[in-house]
């Protein structure tokens, strides 16, 4: 199996399934215009986010992590006309392209995207009384996992499902030796997820346009 087999399937499966949206299609043509890093979830991993949401019947959602908005254009479409959605991003010029794009997709008035370091703003959206949140999807700097996981499990309640991207890492996420900052995250945040008591989590790994990754998928099973 190669690379180009798994975009082949991938843009099979695309083209059967995902088909063709003005405003995520202009999402990503203006993330990749404007230079931001090719890190947004395929369509097909988009797609399957929207589901997720929808299967949870999402009336809240938190994001981790905005890039472009890509991935945000998607659960907030999962979204009832009342839900809302709270997004985090760090660099100032990923949260003006996000920003742009969300506004595109007709989505301003349900998505919230709050700029600065996450984990300087989770603690404010804690103090401004937002949460539980229905649904957590984690995709930002991958050493800050563990972080990220333990204000997740602080703004769940029972039945919250928490969703990371990345956390295979092209197979790196078996070398306990790794000098690699985000493998080393991942790997926290792994065994994290093992030793919780307060979810049930798996891991799967996947191929694909993005290459060779996957998520980890956790249901918070009690309150804290």
């Amino acid at each position: 199996m190669t690379q180009e087999q798994w975009t082949a399937v991938d843009r099979y499966f695309t083209d059967l399934l995902v088909p063709p949206d003005p405003a995520l299609d202009r999402a990503l043509q203006t993330s990749a215009t404007a230079g931001l890093p090719p890190h947004n979830v395929s369509p097909n991993q988009g797609k399957l986010l929207l589901l997720l949401a929808q299967i949870q019947r999402a009336r809240s959602i938190l994001e981790i992590g905005t890039l472009g908005g890509y991935s945000t254009i998607w659960l907030a479409r999962a979204l009832p006309s009342d839900g809302r959605l709270i997004t985090l991003e760090a660099n100032p010029k990923h949260a003006e392209i996000a920003r742009t794009n969300i506004a595109h997709a007709g989505l301003s008035d349900i998505v919230d995207l709050r700029l600065g370091k996450a984990l300087s703003t989770l603690p404010q959206i804690a103090a401004e009384g937002h949460g539980p949140f229905d649904l957590i999807f984690i995709d930002a700097d991958k050493p800050s996992n563990p972080e990220y996981f333990a204000w997740a499990l602080k703004l769940s309640r029972r039945g919250s499902l928490i969703i990371a991207d990345n956390v295979v890492r092209n197979g790196a996420v078996i070398d306990a030796n790794s000098n690699d900052p985000s493998v080393h995250g991942v790997r926290r945040f792994n065994e994290l997820l093992a030793s919780e008591p307060r979810v049930s989590a798996t891991a799967i790994q996947t191929v694909g346009s993005k290459g060779y990754d996957g998520f980890a998928i956790a249901i918070v099973t009690a309150d804290e």
